[in-house]
């Protein structure tokens, strides 16, 4: 504290007046860290820049010029129960399997339905605007968590090297990835915060917005045993609650298509099923690797395979740099889930994106490289920048596989 804080005496009273306490000093604490502004700047450059080339791909190859954000694969199962409710929506599969919406979670549409209600606007352009939110929100939180653990420099190469990302332009179109990444950060942030109930709540809603909202309930349970053993268990009740409250948006959901089914604690899981989603330990993953190296992909699977790979070696670069608990807790519970989950390869890398705490040793590094050598930081992030670009536009408007 510094001494122009503390409290001096007031000088001597004349006779007979009466004595008045000092009035105590205001401080003036910052609640935006510093660099907020930059960092945000920067993000929102490089994705409505990512925007602009979709809508520029889109006009050379005589598309809709914003089609693909809002209608691409999934984004119509979602504008779809927006509009129409569940139950709406099947799906026969050329192998005769039946798809029905109830794969995918309500938090999104749900958002879509009450923009479209209160707004003038299409569902599709209601979904736009509830991702482009939801991603600003995540990259505000990105910053604040990373200020907040390694200051200003890393705080900003990390909201940067998210918005590189090659993929990253998933999170500007209507897919649910930003609003994950959103309630899974602010989720996690709370837990380093102490800010238990907060941390449960928003985890809650991350289980109600994908199948991977497991990942922040294990991270906040997880982190609160830990803080309740280093603390002998005296703790506040708040701890406790808010590791209860974390799992029930999942297990809610998950419950309701068991019960619509019939099938209480397995109705779900056959739903997934017939969209070839399962965790079946890697198995698949493994096939599809010997598939590629027999018989070769075009180039978003090979790149897809290098994507998860590169996952696997910074989770471990991110256990040695000894990150929280938490975020590592999270971070190793999605990676497992995306590597040992079965499905179209090229979506991987669309499920990783929400994993930011991977980002965290890359981002240290490149703080400590613009101390001494900032011209190759500026070099790197715009070569990153150009392929993100590029490829996302790529991926969503010229490449046939799925997002």
């Amino acid at each position: 504290m510094s001494t122009s804080s503390v409290p001096r005496p007031d000088p001597a009273a004349p006779s007979g007046a009466a004595l008045r306490r000092p009035a105590p000093r205001r401080i003036a604490r910052r609640r935006i860290p510093e660099g907020t502004r930059t960092a945000l700047a920067l993000f929102a450059a490089v994705r409505l820049a990512g925007v602009a080339v979709v809508i520029a791909v889109n006009h050379l190859t005589g598309r809709p010029l914003v089609r693909n954000l809002a209608h691409s694969w999934d984004s119509r199962w979602y504008l779809h129960i927006a509009t129409h409710g569940y139950e709406h929506l099947i799906r026969i599969t050329p192998t005769g399997g039946v798809q029905i919406d109830w794969a995918f979670f309500p938090l999104y549409p749900g958002l879509i339905r009450a923009l479209d209600t209160v707004l003038p606007l299409t569902p599709g352009e209601a979904a736009v605007l509830v991702a482009w939110a939801a991603a600003g929100a995540a990259a505000y939180g990105l910053y604040v968590l990373g200020h907040h653990l390694y200051g200003r420099a890393v705080a900003t190469a990390l909201v940067g090297l998210w918005a590189v990302l090659p993929h990253a332009v998933e999170l500007t179109i209507a897919y649910t990835e930003s609003l994950f990444s959103a309630l899974a950060v602010w989720s996690l942030y709370c837990v380093l915060r102490g800010r238990w109930l907060w941390a449960g709540s928003l985890a809650a809603l991350a289980g109600l917005c994908r199948p991977t909202g497991c990942a922040v309930a294990a991270a906040v349970a997880v982190a609160a045993v830990h803080e309740a053993v280093r603390r002998r268990g005296r703790v506040p009740a708040a701890l406790w609650a808010g590791t209860l409250l974390a799992p029930l948006g999942w297990i809610g959901y998950i419950l309701w298509v068991g019960h619509r089914t019939g099938d209480l604690l397995h109705g779900y899981f056959t739903v997934q099923s017939a969209w070839n989603s399962r965790f079946d330990l890697g198995i698949g993953a493994l096939r599809f690797v010997k598939v590629l190296a027999l018989h070769g992909g075009h180039v978003v699977y090979p790149v897809a395979l290098v994507i998860v790979l590169t996952a696997v070696v910074l989770f471990g670069l991110l256990c040695l740099d000894r990150a929280p608990l938490a975020l590592v807790v999270f971070a190793g519970v999605l990676l497992l889930l995306v590597v040992g989950g079965s499905g179209s390869f090229s979506s991987k890398p669309r499920f990783l994106l929400p994993v930011f705490p991977l980002l965290i040793p890359p981002a240290r590094a490149l703080a400590r490289t613009w101390r001494t050598r900032p011209a190759h930081v500026l070099l790197m992030g715009g070569a990153l920048a150009a392929v993100s670009l590029l490829y996302g536009a790529y991926v969503t408007v010229v490449a046939h596989s799925p997002l």
